[in-house]
């Protein structure tokens, strides 16, 4: 998810994977480095949504965040990981989609590289600032003037918006979920081409823009001068004061774009240095994490086995109680039988009296038998 400082990506990853990434509530930037939100389930995927700063951002160079997220990018490809979708978001708050915001986008575009460009949504955020007819006037422009989306559009990306909450933010991903996952051009040039940051197309993007922006300065340098030169013609010393100040500033802020240029190359080893170590760290916890899941896993087998012994056992010793008390039964009825074989009991009542005698001893035979049978 890419996108300015104050577009909303943060907020909308929080929305559709239910994580809890710090969110700024004014236009300084709070995502400071590349962050990957927790993972979760959509429509029976499982999606990864990574945090990016902005090229705006508050507190670092252009030149630093490139870096960063090239090599985030560049080391995931070489694991294996290809992005199934990007999101640019941009605020259609915006009364005008300035030279920053263009900029920006341009650095974007650059990054991905026209191939992928049809796995790209553009999301127009913060509807809820901004009058529908004016919101709806600026997409327009926003989709056909050449200066902004338009060309991105004709080669296959696609502009929709977002309304904050949850089901839309699952509906802009769920239209990502069938992509096909794609190397973006940043990836195959320092992976598969093996560039160095400053030849690929988005390191002589920002060398362009850096340039630009050193051309500028040393113009408004040029004129300070000749003001200067008035200034000490007419001997006043505020308006010297005053020229010296902006003239100082001039010349740090040109340093600090000559410096970006240089330490453009130089921090990329830097930069890949440390995602290096902090995957092995992280591969290491993983490694950890799985022994100890596994020693849970091979307790609670062995707890359980423990549990079916016990059970078998107690079993068992109630089975041998139910067989005693059986053959005790048992013994006690065939006694009590063969008394009455041996001892039959044939009254004096007559015919029918000797006749029941006579049934009765043939029953006990009968039963008698059954008992040795069981």
């Amino acid at each position: 998810v890419m996108g300015p400082t104050g577009a909303g990506k943060t907020t909308f990853i929080n929305l559709a994977s239910g994580a809890n990434l710090l969110v700024g509530m004014d236009l300084e930037s709070c995502t400071s480095t590349v962050k990957v939100a927790p993972q979760f389930w959509l429509d029976g995927r499982l999606v990864t949504l990574i945090d990016t700063p902005g090229f705006d951002d508050t507190n670092r160079s252009d030149a630093d965040i490139l870096n960063e997220i090239s090599v985030f990018l560049a080391t995931s490809y070489k694991h294996g990981m290809t992005l199934a979708g990007i999101i640019y978001m941009h605020r259609i708050s915006d009364g005008r989609m300035g030279g920053i915001a263009r900029r920006h986008f341009r650095m974007f575009r650059k990054l991905c590289g026209g191939d992928t460009l049809k796995n790209v949504v553009i999301v127009t955020s913060m509807w809820g600032q901004v009058d529908r007819k004016i919101g709806e006037a600026r997409e327009e422009q926003l989709a056909t003037d050449d200066r902004f989306f338009k060309p991105a559009l004709d080669q296959g990306a696609r502009l929709v918006r977002h309304d904050q909450t949850t089901e839309s933010a699952h509906a802009i991903l769920h239209s990502l979920l069938g992509n096909r996952p794609q190397a973006l051009q940043i990836q195959r040039e320092l992976v598969d081409e093996k560039k160095d940051i400053s030849q690929t197309a988005a390191g002589e993007e920002l060398n362009r823009e850096i340039a630009k922006q050193v051309k500028r300065h040393a113009e408004e340098l040029t004129k300070l001068g000749q003001e200067m030169k008035d200034a000490i013609r007419e001997k006043d010393e505020q308006w010297k004061a005053e020229l010296r100040f902006e003239t100082s500033r001039y010349q740090a802020e040109i340093s600090e774009l000559q410096d970006q240029s240089k330490q453009l190359v130089s921090d990329y080893a830097q930069w890949q240095a440390a995602m290096e170590r902090k995957i092995a760290e992280q591969a290491r916890r993983e490694k950890l994490n799985a022994e100890a899941v596994e020693k849970d896993y091979q307790d609670l087998v062995k707890e359980v086995e423990a549990r079916f012994r016990r059970a078998a056992e107690a079993g068992k010793q109630e089975m041998d109680a139910n067989v005693t008390r059986l053959q005790r039964e048992w013994q006690e009825e065939r006694d009590a039988l063969r008394r009455q074989i041996l001892n039959p009991s044939v009254s004096d009542r007559g015919p029918f009296g000797t006749l029941a005698g006579m049934v009765d001893l043939l029953a006990a035979v009968h039963r008698l038998k059954q008992l040795v049978e069981e």
